[in-house]
C-alpha cells in the first residue's frame, strides 16, 4: 500500500502550519496550546516500561509496518514535529498536551471512539483488546483542566503527558466484572498480534487468562505536568463508570448482556 502523502499526511500538516502562521501574523494570540496524542511518542518495535516527553514515536518503524491507525500515528507526529519547527522559527509561545486514551462521561450521541476501546471488554469488540493490553488513562474532566492549566501558567513550557492511571487489560476486566456483574466480562482475552517478523499476514495469538501471564503495565510519566502544580481529580473508577452509566443513559449500552450489544 503506497503511503498516502498527498491524500492524507500533508493536508493535516498543513491544516496545523497554516492556523499557527495566522496566530503568529496577528500578534495577538498569548500561546499556542496543540493537543497531542500517545500515538505522537509510544509507537515503535520495542515498547518501553516507562514514556515521558522525550518519547517519540518510530516513523521509519511505523511507515514500514503500516500496522492499524498507522496512517494516524505518522501524521500526528510529523504535524507536531513540523509546529515545533515553525513555533522555533516564528518565536510562538508553543505547548504541547500529550492525553492517552480518553475517558469519562460525554455529551454526543454516539459513542466516542476512545470508548469504543476502553469498554470493548463489556462489548467483546475483540479488535480493540490489544490497544488497552497495557493502557494509559485519564478523565474527560483532567483533560480539560490540564488545557485550561498549561494555558494560563506562565512557567509552562515544552511538551506535558497528561495520564493519571495506567492499568493492563486483566485490570480493567476485573474492576468492571465488580462494578458491573450484570455483564458477562471475560476473565480472558485472545489478542491477535501481527507477525512483523514473518510478514503481514501472519498474526500472533496470545491469551491472557491469570495474573501470572498478565501483560505488565506500562506508564506514561505526567510528572512534569504534576511538578507544574496540577492535580488530577478524578480516580481510575470515576472514569470507567462515568462512561459506562453515559452510555446506558444514551441506549449505547445495554443494562445486561442479556441484550446483544452491537457496537464496533
Amino acid at each position: 500500500m503506497p503511503i498516502p502523502v498527498n491524500e492524507v499526511i500533508k493536508p493535516i500538516i498543513n491544516g496545523v502550519l497554516s492556523i499557527m502562521k495566522a496566530c503568529a501574523k496577528t500578534e495577538t494570540v498569548r500561546r499556542f496550546l496543540f493537543t497531542s496524542s500517545a500515538g505522537t511518542m509510544d509507537v515503535a518495535e520495542h515498547q518501553k516500561p516507562f514514556y515521558d516527553e522525550t518519547c517519540w514515536s518510530d516513523l521509519e518503524f511505523i511507515q514500514a509496518e503500516k500496522m492499524t491507525g498507522w496512517m494516524y500515528f505518522v501524521s500526528k507526529t510529523m504535524a507536531e514535529q513540523a509546529a515545533w519547527k515553525l513555533a522555533k522559527e516564528n518565536n510562538i509561545d508553543f505547548v504541547s498536551i500529550i492525553p492517552p486514551l480518553v475517558v469519562g462521561p460525554f455529551i454526543m450521541q454516539s459513542m466516542p471512539p476512545s470508548l469504543i476501546t476502553a469498554l470493548s471488554p463489556i462489548t467483546g469488540n475483540e479488535a480493540h483488546y490489544s490497544i488497552i493490553k497495557q493502557g494509559q488513562f485519564v478523565h474527560l474532566d483532567d483533560l480539560c483542566s490540564a488545557h485550561i492549566f498549561l494555558f494560563k501558567n506562565p512557567k509552562a513550557e515544552g511538551s506535558y503527558i497528561c495520564a493519571s492511571h495506567h492499568a493492563t487489560i486483566l485490570d480493567i476486566a476485573k474492576m468492571l466484572r465488580e462494578k458491573y456483574p450484570e455483564y458477562n466480562v471475560p476473565s480472558e482475552f485472545r489478542l491477535n498480534y501481527q507477525n512483523f517478523d514473518s510478514g503481514p499476514d501472519e498474526t500472533i495469538v496470545v491469551t491472557f487468562k491469570d495474573v501470572d501471564e498478565s501483560p505488565k503495565s506500562v506508564e506514561f510519566s505526567s510528572k512534569k505536568l504534576t511538578d507544574l502544580g496540577f492535580e488530577f481529580k478524578f480516580s481510575w473508577e470515576d472514569m470507567f463508570t462515568g462512561a459506562v452509566e453515559t452510555c446506558r443513559e444514551k441506549g449505547l449500552l445495554p443494562l445486561s448482556n442479556e441484550k446483544k450489544i452491537d457496537i464496533n
